[in-house]
């Protein structure tokens, strides 16, 4: 059984040594990550197992397992951004190993879903100097064979002598790599940066373990909290700074969500522009900061496969009466779109369409995820107004929240969340902000689900 991270160093008797089928599918997953796999959350961690994020690894631990352990995790978590928006329905990993002199010898992510995983593409870059060594990767190694070998052979296979893993693979069909690598012999820990590595790999370890898509509710306003004015114009509330950022969180995704509402009353594209690139982790940092820089050849070649294999975002429009004109620019064919709409609905609209469950409230969101999820969607960015907006939250089915707000005032108008099921103060939405960063003169806020009591 895998040990949670430890601090102190290893005595040396311890280290003993693809295209879219259809419109709106994904790329076949490998069956490592399959989808449709039932998981509860902080299973095969097993007694005694559970481990605190970024456990015992804090500022002014000086060497081995302690702190250099922590700074080359934390590059491996920085690895693992590249894959973001173009490893679906793959997670994104990242793994950085050390010789057994502890020197970096070899670092790798997963680019493209099919392609080599971390482990592998590190493995290649560090040859023969790996034996002996330390592999750093932010997801347990995967031992099951699907459009690739597992990953524990290749780690046995090159002699390694440790392995530190952040995360368990909560996918039954691939879990128990760290295992299978402590019973041949290899030292394994795991839980070191936890939360970073979380944090990264949140839509595929959100589809794993809930079955559905990971979501990420988008809005912009004023300061006032207004998306809108009083007349219903609504473009340009934010800066071209802000509307570029909102771009790339869009290319990092695998479909982009609107309501009817939307639709009718702006017409958007919702593509994400310029085409979809592969994107960093949305926050901050990854290819567009200037880190691309530091990857060897390898990790380039793979950056470039990624780019050449990239897919635009199913755009998703929901629209249960089924009235999405039949000009309307989401319709355009510059990428794939689905019209959602109720499963009793006649129409003459030719589009593709997913008929779902309608309920008092509207069309049944959870069988749109579960839908989604069935063709492949890990991420999806919710674009609607606040009607739509406001049933994803009433219903508890937003993961992220990432809100633009910009300095200026409305004083009325439309509000950037229609109602989301609460008619007391108790029955609050609480949210704990993860960033909070300037894009342009505007204020980006980042947040998740939890109680403020977390911070």
């Amino acid at each position: 059984m895998d040990e949670p991270f430890r601090d102190d160093p290893l005595s040396d008797e311890r280290r003993t040594a693809d295209e879219r089928p259809a419109a709106g599918e994904r790329p076949a997953a490998d069956e490592r990550h399959a989808a449709g796999q039932e998981h509860v959350a902080g299973q095969r961690h097993g007694p005694g197992q559970e481990h605190s994020a970024g456990q015992r690894h804090g500022p002014g631990q000086e060497h081995g397992a302690g702190g250099r352990d922590a700074g080359h995790m934390a590059r491996a978590v920085e690895l693992a951004a590249f894959g973001l928006g173009t490893t679906s329905p793959n997670p994104v990993v990242g793994c950085v190993i050390l010789d057994a002199h502890g020197e970096v010898a070899g670092e790798g992510f997963h680019a493209y879903a099919g392609g080599p995983h971390a482990e592998v593409v590190a493995l290649r870059t560090a040859g023969e100097r790996a034996r002996g060594g330390t592999a750093y990767v932010t997801l347990e190694p995967c031992d099951h064979t699907g459009s690739t070998g597992p990953c524990t052979e290749a780690l046995l296979a090159a002699g390694l002598a440790r392995v530190v893993y952040a995360v368990p693979d909560p996918n039954p069909l691939a879990a128990g790599g760290g295992e299978r690598l402590r019973a041949h012999g290899v030292e394994v820990a795991h839980g070191l940066l936890g939360e970073e590595a979380e944090r990264v790999n949140a839509a595929w370890l959100t589809s794993v373990r809930l079955g559905r898509p990971h979501v990420t509710w988008k809005f912009a306003a004023t300061l006032d909290g207004r998306s809108a004015a009083a007349d219903g114009t609504s473009k340009w509330i934010t800066s071209p700074q802000a509307r570029q950022d909102v771009h790339r969180l869009r290319a990092a995704s695998d479909a982009i969500v609107a309501g009817i509402g939307t639709v009718l009353a702006d017409d958007p594209l919702l593509t994400a522009r310029p085409a979809k690139a592969v994107p960093d982790d949305g926050l901050a940092g990854g290819p567009e900061s200037g880190l691309a820089g530091g990857l060897d050849g390898a990790m380039r070649e793979q950056l470039a496969e990624a780019r050449r294999r990239a897919r635009p975002p199913l755009r998703v429009v929901v629209d249960s009466g089924a009235r999405t004109p039949a000009g309307a620019r989401v319709l355009d064919g510059a990428a794939p779109t689905l019209v959602a709409i109720a499963d009793t609905t006649r129409t003459g609209l030719t589009a593709e369409l997913a008929r779902l469950p309608y309920r008092p409230d509207g069309l049944d969101l959870h069988a749109l995820l579960t839908e989604l999820r069935r063709r492949g969607v890990v991420s999806v960015f919710l674009e609607g107004g606040p009607t739509l907006a406001g049933s994803f939250v009433r219903q508890g089915l937003v993961d992220r929240v990432v809100a633009y707000v910009a300095p200026a005032l409305l004083g009325s108008g439309r509000a950037a969340l229609g109602q989301a099921g609460v008619s007391t103060i108790a029955g609050i939405h609480s949210f704990v902000f993860e960033e909070v960063s300037m894009i342009g003169p505007d204020l980006r806020l980042t947040a998740r689900p939890g109680s403020p009591k977390e911070k």
